[in-house]
């Protein structure tokens, strides 16, 4: 993280990776009903370890443990509530192992995926509007994953999929608790009248989630699981909002619950000119989430500069 730090102090641009849960689907592993891909990091070992060597040979500097849904809110409905420790230590094991055997000749970090998900109605994506935890379930169910993730070795906490204040604020604050960097990808949407809102949970102003959630914590902001195209506005309103660094990492196809469609993708070639685009404009951590791939990484990492442009001032 020292590294990783001073990069983004000097105005350098890091490389995330891409998608973990819907990479594993791709490559065959079955998605849980409930639990989505967090019971593939058991069943399919084998292929979550060459997912994470393949992102990094991709050329990425930070690699995320497969723990987006493996918090107990995910995991007790599914019948996996014993498991909860098993499968979070598991995934950043597969990680951490991932990152010796290809041995860079630079430091890779090892980040652990927080997200909010709750289950799903299947077939769509959709919240199911009949699992709701009480606000102290859900904190207490934030803190276990937090120090779970931080316990197993995780250089940072990535928190995925922010979709609004309640929520976020309490999985931020767990996050934080650890003493580990926070880093914060919010998932955004376009109202009618075109002004940026957050997606599937509420449709709150995206400039006042940022304030509020940010304000409890995190050390890096970032527009993540938005389409390409609501990526860019989003982008504007975050940096009008935050002087930290910013990242983008935004998914190409669809959901429903509980497989992804892998439909309408973003070309490589597409993909890795947009991120070239946004670093230019002052993002200096890029990569993708559902749909974005290896080879999507890969060109993306070939072609970007070694530092981000200036952003400008709102």
């Amino acid at each position: 993280m020292a590294t990783l730090d001073q990069k983004l102090e000097a105005g350098e641009v890091v490389v995330l990776d891409g998608a973990i849960g819907t990479e594993l689907q791709r490559r065959g592993a079955p998605m849980d009903e409930v639990a989505w891909c967090a019971r593939a990091t058991q069943s399919h070992p084998h292929l979550l370890l060459q997912i994470h060597q393949d992102f990094i040979h991709a050329g990425a500097e930070v690699i995320t443990a497969n723990t987006y849904a493996s918090s107990r809110t995910m995991l007790e409905p599914a019948g996996l509530g014993d498991s909860v420790a098993e499968i979070n230590n598991q995934a950043v094991a597969l990680a951490l192992e991932a990152r010796d055997l290809v041995n860079r000749d630079y430091p890779v970090a090892v980040a652990g995926s927080m997200s909010t998900m709750s289950p799903l109605v299947p077939g769509t994506d959709h919240y199911d509007p009949t699992v709701s935890l009480p606000p102290a379930q859900a904190k207490a169910n934030y803190r276990e994953i937090a120090e779970l993730l931080a316990e197993a070795g995780v250089d940072l906490i990535l928190m995925e999929m922010m979709m609004d204040i309640e929520q976020a604020s309490l999985a931020v604050e767990a996050a934080t608790a650890t003493g580990l960097p926070v880093w914060v990808g919010f998932s955004c949407g376009l109202a009618e009248d075109g002004a940026v809102v957050m997606r599937y949970r509420d449709s709150a102003p995206f400039d006042e989630v940022i304030d509020a959630v940010m304000g409890v914590g995190g050390t890096v902001a970032g527009v993540m699981h938005s389409t390409v195209e609501v990526t860019t506005p989003a982008l504007e309103v975050l940096m009008g909002k935050w002087q930290g660094p910013v990242a983008a990492y935004p998914e190409s196809g669809s959901f429903k619950m509980p497989e992804w469609q892998f439909v309408d993708l973003i070309t490589p070639r597409t993909f890795a000119a947009q991120c070239r685009t946004w670093v230019e404009s002052g993002v200096q951590i890029v990569g993708g989430c559902c749909g974005i791939g290896p080879a999507h990484i890969k060109a993306m990492s070939m072609g970007l500069p070694r530092k981000a442009g200036a952003r400008s001032q709102a």
